[in-house]
């Protein structure tokens, strides 16, 4: 899966993370490669608490043990 993001708290503005089979991940600068669009979110994280909105997977709340602030809005791609 590739997830191309737009926002504040990551490492660039915009980036594409990349998330292999095995569960390994990394991310690269910018935009890459072709999208095949799956779905768009907006991903809010204020300290440990993280709220996603996805067009497929709807609403989800989550807790994550590193605190952070982040508010990105992004797209799911093959």
């Amino acid at each position: 899966m590739k997830f191309i993001e737009f926002g504040i708290g990551n490492t660039w503005p915009v980036r594409t993370e990349f998330e292999l089979e095995e569960g390994a991940e990394y991310e690269e600068k910018g935009i890459k490669g072709p999208i095949d669009f799956q779905s768009f979110y907006i991903r809010i994280w204020l300290s440990q608490t993280v709220f996603i909105m996805d067009t497929k997977d709807g609403f989800k709340k989550m807790k994550k043990r590193r605190r952070k602030w982040k508010f990105i809005i992004g797209i799911v791609s093959k």
